[in-house]
């Protein structure tokens, strides 16, 4: 491990285009649960499946559940950066990193100081009216009794199944990737697309994988570290 974290050490010194691609693996040191560990939102037990819940079309069907699981189960208003959200914003910092692009919808990459950050699933903090478009913040949502009405029923501006991801935000996406020098994918096992397939658009030499257990792209890297991603990015960037 410690001859993998000095490769990682270097090859971030050498570079000045880094991209980072993150899971929900980046936040879980923050407390909040992913959704395929054991004790993920996948192992739970509910009336029905969370991918059923948090679908858009159970969300037009029965908003009251939705609700009910929404605010129970993926609101997290508590939550803190980690070594890992520090770490990538130092990076930024310094002039190193120029983006990170999350699956994740908690809004720690900018709580840390991460500016250009593409939430390709959305985001909690943003919600809005499906009638007016009026905005909602996420104290708005957690404070609402049920279903959060204004004209019309407040929908999270995150990305449900069924639903597309931002085009905008994608392209966006690809053309970081294609230019980076080096990409750091961290917290993920690389299997909900379209998102997992941005890996196949970075052309450099210096692809790294972070992640506690192996992922189905592993062969496609030049460095693999098995290992919480907080602990990782912290020792090689000196934050805790």
């Amino acid at each position: 491990m410690d001859e993998k974290l000095e490769t990682l050490r270097q090859w971030i010194a050498e570079s000045h285009n880094i991209v980072f691609f993150g899971g929900a693996g980046v936040s879980t040191e923050s407390g909040i649960p992913d959704f395929r560990s054991v004790d993920g939102l996948y192992n739970q037990q509910y009336a029905y499946p969370p991918e059923t819940i948090i679908s858009h079309s159970f969300y037009v069907r029965y908003p009251e559940e939705f609700y009910r699981f929404y605010k129970d189960r993926m609101l997290f208003a508590d939550a803190k950066p980690n070594a890992a959200h520090r770490a990538l914003a130092k990076l930024e910092a310094d002039g190193r990193l120029k983006a990170v692009i999350t699956q994740n919808i908690d809004g720690l990459h900018q709580m840390a100081g991460s500016r250009e950050v593409l939430e390709l699933h959305g985001s909690v903090h943003r919600n809005y009216c499906t009638r007016c478009g009026k905005f909602y913040s996420l104290d708005d949502v957690i404070r609402s009794e049920g279903v959060p009405r204004c004209g019309g029923t407040v929908k999270p501006d995150v990305v449900l199944y069924e639903e597309g991801l931002d085009s905008n935000t994608l392209e966006k996406s690809v053309r970081y990737i294609r230019q980076a020098d080096m990409l750091i994918i961290g917290g993920t096992f690389l299997v909900v697309y379209p998102a997992a397939g941005l890996i196949d658009y970075y052309r450099g030499s210096k692809l790294v994988l972070i992640n506690k257990d192996a992922t189905a792209r592993d062969s496609q890297a030049d460095l693999v570290i098995n290992g919480r991603i907080g602990e990782v990015l912290g020792a090689v960037s000196g934050v805790q």
